[in-house]
């Protein structure tokens, strides 16, 4: 024969189990830190990248150097390694004069506009067609607004000024090297934030 030991429902029972209850949740909500009720001041962060203008750290930095560029900002940039900065000029001229025929103007003129590593804006210059854009501020001196649009190719306008004669007439081009070969985007921005196009089905 099978018996059931039950225990009768009382009042007393159900309300001490909903006060239990009722203390668990208070006590899981006493623990949910994310209610702010004003700013942390006390909070810390860590810079783990950056990035001012494509290229500079994924091209002209050695991979071992990445971090250095990474954890510093840009008014580091112009100072040399031995003084604690990320010597942004001196990797731009050991990475340019490696390959022949580079230019003196070409691998000045980089280190002049790459560093600091700060996409620049000149808004008290023209905006007319062909002066904004990555590096308009070095291809067209004290004329170009600077920026960067969405339909740059960055890499073929960076592959031109080290690889090509962008930057220097007299440098030679170094055939094959000038573009990777990858066409225009063919996305259509739109003319209004956030510049994004229209779904696609």
């Amino acid at each position: 024969m099978k018996t059931t030991n039950t225990v009768p429902a009382t009042p007393q029972l159900a309300i001490t189990g909903l006060m239990t209850l009722a203390l668990v949740l208070s006590m899981s909500a006493c623990n949910d830190d994310t209610d702010l009720t004003g700013v942390d001041t006390n909070r810390t962060y860590t810079q783990i990248e950056r990035l001012g203008n494509p290229l500079v750290s994924e091209v002209f930095f050695p991979k071992r150097d990445h971090g250095l560029h990474n954890n510093k900002g840009p008014a580091d940039d112009l100072q040399t390694m031995d003084q604690g900065g990320t010597d942004v000029r001196g990797h731009i001229s050991s990475f340019v004069s490696q390959f022949p025929n580079r230019t003196q103007t070409t691998i000045t003129t980089l280190g002049a506009v790459l560093a600091p590593d700060m996409l620049m804006v000149f808004p008290n210059r023209a905006t007319g067609a062909g002066n904004v854009g990555w590096l308009t501020w070095a291809l067209k001196p004290n004329v170009g607004y600077g920026g960067r649009l969405l339909t740059d190719d960055v890499v073929d306008i960076g592959l031109s000024a080290v690889f090509g004669n962008a930057l220097d007439p007299a440098q030679s081009v170094l055939a094959g090297l000038t573009s990777d070969n990858v066409g225009p985007s063919v996305r259509s921005f739109s003319a209004t934030f956030p510049y994004l196009e229209a779904a696609r089905p």
